[in-house]
């Protein structure tokens, strides 16, 4: 993880645990299923341990051949309870601005679909700040593999040395490093910093305001 020496022209971000404050909602999502489903509540170590991916990926290890099940259960209570537990983060916004007054280009890039993507956008409103929105729909592949990430950097014209990706979980790091960009990593989402730091970002960040040092001022892009 080393120091800020240009400044990136295109800021690619996950999500959940990112940009919006979804951990509570997830994590009461998961212990709800597995109540259901098990009739006990699993350590959050198993079930969130593959947060990150497409939730039916998550639910084909947790579920096995009763996926279907674990999904529809998981679903069912997400969306009964998504508007109560979603949160902003404090700070986020702010960064956003400052990056699209510097002239940046923002992205999401999720392994959310564009259902629930809209859903979070309607209790925090904040899609204005992205140029392209890449989810689990856009794409035949899912995080860790490239594929997302390349769409969006497609979509905003960028080379690879010119974007970061910035992201909560191991998976977002390693479809970064897939995709040959710079990774952040950051610390307020649902990963312990030794977990993420295992992944060996390019970066990492414990507060939304220290990614402003990947587009220092005076080095915006033209």
């Amino acid at each position: 993880m080393g120091l800020v020496s240009k400044c990136f022209s295109g800021f690619l971000f996950d999500l959940d645990g990112t940009v919006i404050d979804t951990i509570e909602l997830i994590s009461r999502s998961f212990r709800h299923a597995s109540r259901v489903m098990l009739g006990e509540v699993l350590p959050d170590e198993v079930l969130l341990a593959n947060v990150g991916q497409p939730l039916m990926k998550q639910m084909e290890v947790l579920g096995g051949e009763r996926a279907g099940e674990w999904y529809e259960t998981y679903r069912e209570f997400n969306h009964r309870k998504h508007d109560e537990f979603i949160r902003p983060y404090q700070g986020v916004e702010a960064v956003l601005a400052e990056l699209r007054r510097r002239g940046a280009g923002l992205a999401v890039v999720t392994s959310k679909s564009r259902e629930t993507v809209d859903m979070a956008f309607r209790c925090i409103p904040i899609e204005g700040y992205f140029d392209t929105v890449v989810t689990a729909d856009d794409t035949d592949r899912h995080k860790p593999d490239p594929q997302p990430v390349q769409l969006a950097m497609r979509r905003l014209d960028l080379l690879t040395d010119e974007s970061v990706y910035i992201g909560d979980s191991p998976f977002d790091i390693e479809a970064g490093h897939a995709a040959c960009v710079a990774t952040a990593a950051v610390g307020w989402g649902l990963f312990t910093p030794v977990r993420l730091k295992e992944m060996e970002p390019d970066f990492y960040f414990e507060e939304p305001d220290e990614i402003l040092q990947l587009c220092p001022p005076g080095r915006e892009p033209k």
